[in-house]
């Protein structure tokens, strides 16, 4: 779940403070009222934080769930990939996908995420699901990853419409946490153009959101 500064929720009436030049935001009750939760799993029902005081894109909790029941019955993936998986979450934001893929079986965890904010937010929300043991994170930016382990899963979620994923999946295969066998996922715009050279095995659209689901050849 990657912070996105594309949907900014500005006041209707916006009023410069001229000791601070910052648009005014108003805060979203719907988040104060639905609280993002894990879905399902030994950690169903733990409500994730997100960053106070900023506009965030969260992955929707129905495209979650429809993306994790896609997974657990496609035969490509299955129940038996997820569990023992490693799975890397690369835009992370609160870390959604990749602390609901340790609630339903993943073996390990490993958040890349750059922005100080939802950094805070995703430590807070490993701490509360006490899954600090099967989890890493990486404070680097996804354009320019450190090397890493082979991952089973790779889940990524670009801000929209900023030509991100194409320059990330390049320097995520050169680092090592992509190879052969793969399978990769990723959220983006409903519009975005995402060509994957070795076919697409799954796409599904919700809202201005589309998740594409690949293997690496």
């Amino acid at each position: 779940m990657a912070l996105s500064p594309k949907y900014p929720q500005k006041c209707s009436a916006i009023r410069s403070d001229p000791r601070n030049d910052r648009p005014c935001i108003r805060p979203n009750p719907r988040r104060a009222l639905h609280p993002m939760r894990i879905i399902a799993g030994t950690l169903r029902g733990k409500a994730l934080a997100a960053p106070p005081g900023r506009a965030t894109r969260p992955t929707a909790q129905r495209m979650r769930q429809a993306l994790f029941d896609m997974l657990v019955h496609a035969p490509w993936a299955g129940q038996t990939l997820l569990e023992g998986a490693a799975v890397l979450d690369v835009f992370a934001g609160t870390g959604a996908f990749g602390l609901e893929a340790l609630s339903r079986g993943a073996a390990s965890a490993t958040f890349i995420e750059s922005d100080p904010a939802a950094l805070a937010a995703l430590k807070a929300n490993i701490a509360a699901c006490r899954a600090e043991a099967r989890t890493r994170i990486v404070a680097a930016d996804a354009l320019h990853p450190p090397k890493g382990p082979v991952q089973t899963i790779v889940f990524m979620d670009p801000p929209y419409d900023q030509g991100l994923l194409p320059r990330a999946l390049p320097a995520l295969r050169e680092a090592g946490w992509i190879t052969a066998d793969t399978l990769l996922i990723a959220e983006t715009g409903r519009t975005e153009d995402i060509a994957p050279e070795a076919g697409v095995l799954a796409q599904r659209a919700h809202g201005v959101a589309k998740v594409i689901v690949w293997r690496e050849a």
